[in-house]
């Protein structure tokens, strides 16, 4: 009796655990949801659809620029898609090649996946004109379909760098130390213009958590 006793806790016992432990599975497998950035303090803020505040997410402006293949880029280009976003010049001996490689990583993992694209902007245009940016493009691997390497008007760059992107005005090479403009930031802008994600461009590690956040938009945005 004692044994059959024994016997009947043990498996209630394990069937208890079982239980909890599907549950707890079944909440980590739950999809999270990336956050939204609205100002320059890239304080994260999650929004629901049905929040008062949802249609006042701030949203990246409209653009045009010229890529390297001399080509118009607006935001047009990435209606329905994610892009990751970062700036850049074409002559930086500093965070730029580690930026470029690590770019060039995330253009060869989603390089058949037509939900994300990637664009470059230049915070040298004076320097970087279509045929220097070609020619960056041709030296780093950049496939012009996936990634594009921007040039324009340099009061134009900056503008949308810190009040759509909210790059942070860093000094670089002294070309121009009233207001040049560098940061290692990438960001990650979703289908409807709105960041989701900050990461440092030079850090490996920072690159895994950009990819995993890409994979969560495309799973809870349907893309």
């Amino acid at each position: 009796m004692v044994r059959q006793q024994l016997k009947s806790s043990i498996i209630s016992y394990c069937v208890i655990w079982g239980i909890a432990a599907l549950l707890l599975l079944s909440c980590n497998q739950k999809p999270k949801t990336l956050p939204f950035f609205n100002s320059a303090e890239f304080s994260p803020e999650w929004i629901s659809d049905d929040d008062a505040k949802f249609d006042a997410i701030h949203k990246i402006a409209d653009f045009s620029f010229i890529d390297q293949n001399n080509q118009k880029v607006t935001n047009a280009n990435f209606d329905g898609r994610l892009y990751v976003a970062n700036f850049f010049f074409t002559t930086c001996p500093g965070i730029c090649p580690q930026m470029t490689n690590n770019m060039a990583k995330l253009q060869d993992h989603y390089m058949d996946d037509d939900r994300i694209k990637f664009l470059s902007h230049s915070v040298t245009p004076w320097m970087d004109t279509v045929k220097q940016l070609r020619r960056y493009a041709k030296a780093n691997g950049v496939v012009s379909k996936k990634w594009h390497l921007v040039t324009g008007d340099k009061e134009v760059i900056y503008n949308i760098a810190r009040q759509s992107y909210f790059a942070e005005k860093q000094i670089g090479l002294q070309l121009d130390s009233d207001d040049f403009l560098h940061t290692e930031n990438f960001l990650l802008v979703d289908h409807e213009r709105r960041i989701r994600g900050i990461y440092n461009g030079t850090i490996d590690s920072e690159m895994e958590r950009l990819m995993e956040d890409i994979d969560i938009l495309f799973s809870n945005e349907n893309l």
